[in-house]
C-alpha cells in the first residue's frame, strides 16, 4: 500500500499540481501587495485621502460608541461592521489574478492547442484496392467490389 501511495505522489501531474499551487500562493501574495501597497493608495489619494481597507458600514456599535476612525478601532470596540472596503480590495486582487491567468496561461495554451490540432495530420480512413483501384476502408481484409483478398 505504501508503494502505491509513493507511485501516486510521484506521478508527474500530482507534482506539477503541487508546484502550481505553491507558485500560485506566492503570486497571490505579490498581487495582494501590489493592490494594497501600490494601486489603492493613489486611488484613495485621488478620491480624497480614503483608505479603502478602512471603508466600513457599522451595523452595531460596540462597547465604545462610534464613529470609529478605522476598522481596527471598530473591531477593538467590539462593533459589528460590514467591511466593503476590504471586499473592494479583494475584488481588485481577484480581477488582476484572473486577468494574468487568462492572458498569460489560458490564451497561450489555447492558441498552442489550436495550432497542434491544425498541424496534426488526419489518418486516412480509406485506401485503394490494388486489384480494381476502388476506394475501400483501411481495415478491409477483402475488397467488396472485386472480392480480392488484401494483405
Amino acid at each position: 500500500m505504501l508503494k502505491d501511495f509513493k507511485a501516486f505522489i510521484m506521478r508527474g501531474n500530482v507534482v506539477d499540481m503541487a508546484v502550481g499551487i505553491i507558485v500560485g500562493a506566492a503570486f497571490g501574495a505579490i498581487v495582494t501587495s501590489l493592490v494594497n501597497d501600490v494601486i489603492m493608495p493613489p486611488i484613495g489619494l485621488a478620491l480624497g485621502n480614503i483608505d479603502f481597507s478602512d471603508l466600513m458600514l457599522v451595523l452595531k456599535e460596540g462597547a465604545t460608541p462610534g464613529p470609529y476612525e478605522s476598522l481596527a478601532a471598530a473591531k477593538e470596540a467590539g462593533a459589528v461592521t460590514l467591511n466593503y472596503g476590504a471586499f473592494i480590495n479583494t475584488l481588485i486582487i481577484f480581477l488582476i489574478i484572473a486577468a494574468v491567468v487568462f492572458f498569460f496561461i489560458v490564451r497561450p495554451i489555447s492558441k498552442l492547442a489550436a495550432r497542434e490540432k491544425e498541424a496534426a495530420p488526419v489518418a486516412p480512413t480509406t485506401k485503394d484496392c490494388p486489384f480494381c483501384y476502388t476506394s475501400i476502408p483501411v481495415n478491409a481484409k477483402r475488397c467488396p467490389n472485386c472480392t480480392s483478398e488484401l494483405e
